[in-house]
């Protein structure tokens, strides 16, 4: 076999082990930035510790943790998903990605608030949602909680598509139009 054919087949298995380590890559890196943004809001709207009572925690300490790895599980989610196949045409710039981003948050915030985190509050015996960490009594503390709740996601989510789509080489346009190298 000539060299330059077997150079040529370690080029093409690199690339194939660096599109995976990117998707994957991606995926984790995009889960911590984007849950570090979103525990930002959870945290300001006192939402964090709520997290912690599903590890029998209710610190900020337990509920960070808890948002993490549920993060990067759901960043890992998201790589399998904009990484299939049929998605390709559709996840060709910076821009789709954060699209992509954008809907997985409100996919995600819809299916967390509306199954998720019920049903795990249901299996620790909760009956209500927890409300006493928010600083306002009553329907006010319940829609800071929504508000906080729906911002988090999509800030989540914006940052997830974001930082794979950075982590998968691509940047946004504008910087690839002044920076003629980038978009090389």
């Amino acid at each position: 076999m000539p060299l330059a054919n077997v150079a040529a087949g370690m080029i093409g298995e690199t690339e194939r082990a660096t599109r995976s380590v990117g998707v994957w890559g991606g995926g984790i890196v995009g889960g911590l930035v984007g849950g570090v943004g979103m525990g930002i809001v959870l945290h300001a709207g006192a939402l964090i510790p709520i997290l912690g009572v599903l590890v029998g925690d209710p610190t900020a300490r337990g509920g960070w943790i808890v948002h993490l790895l549920l993060s990067v599980f759901f960043g890992l989610v998201f790589a399998a998903i904009v990484s299939r196949p049929a998605l390709a045409e559709f996840t060709e710039t910076f821009t789709s990605y954060l699209g992509f981003g954008f809907a997985y948050g409100v996919v995600l915030g819809l299916f967390a608030g509306g199954f998720l985190f019920p049903f795990a509050l249901d299996l620790l015996g909760a009956s209500t949602f927890p409300v006493p960490f928010l600083p306002l009594p009553g329907i006010a503390a319940e829609l800071l909680a929504a508000l906080s709740f729906t911002v988090a996601h999509l800030v989540y989510g914006l940052l997830l598509g974001a930082v794979y789509a950075a982590v998968n080489g691509l940047a946004p346009e504008t910087v690839t139009e002044r920076v003629p190298a980038i978009g090389r």
